[in-house]
């Protein structure tokens, strides 16, 4: 063979091989890792703004003093404590010399509305709970009741009141009251 046969035959070679072994290898399965690092890169910057993001929450929680932390602990506790609350407002009630006939607590609902100004998606970080309570009692005591219900430390609303009429002065009422925790 003679150089010039010798160079076409490597020409034709390596173009085979570039054709055959290394555009395919390139376009590929290195095209795939490259997106592949590409969203990997990007994930770590999304991780490391939350890692951020966690960082200066977290600093500024430790700048609440713990008195006040404990004080909003019990205004929006991190869990439902149906006992507690049930004992809080039984107690409650005999201070104010009304009675607690009945109690209903409605199942747990979750929560639907998203957080104003954010997209779509991005649930309310509070869930809330419905229960009834039957009172039974003067004007008066009832009054002392919603007083007491309105200095409460946990976050409660009143959503419904039905009063039941009596010749006696001593009234029945249904109140339907709103729980709120954080999730």
């Amino acid at each position: 063979m003679n150089s010039r046969t010798l160079s076409i035959v490597a020409v034709i070679v390596a173009l085979g091989i570039f054709f055959g072994y290394i555009n395919p290898t390139l376009s590929g399965s290195i095209a795939d890792t490259k997106t592949k690092i590409a969203s990997d890169d990007k994930a770590l910057a999304a991780a490391s703004s939350f890692a951020a993001q966690v960082k200066r929450l977290t600093d500024a929680q430790n700048t609440i003093g713990s008195a006040n932390l404990a004080r909003l602990m019990l205004l929006l506790p991190d869990s439902v404590n149906n006992i507690g609350l049930i004992l809080d407002l039984n107690a409650l009630a005999a201070k104010s010399s009304i009675s607690v006939s009945a109690i209903d607590v409605s199942p747990i609902a979750q929560a639907s509305a998203t957080v104003p100004g954010t997209g779509p998606g991005i649930q309310s970080p509070e869930q809330s709970m419905d229960f009834s309570l039957t009172l039974v009692g003067t004007y008066s005591a009832f009054k002392t009741f919603l007083a007491g219900i309105e200095k409460s430390q946990r976050l409660l609303d009143v959503q419904d009141l039905s009063i039941q009429g009596s010749d006696t002065g001593v009234y029945t009422y249904k109140l339907k009251i709103r729980l709120y925790w954080l999730r």
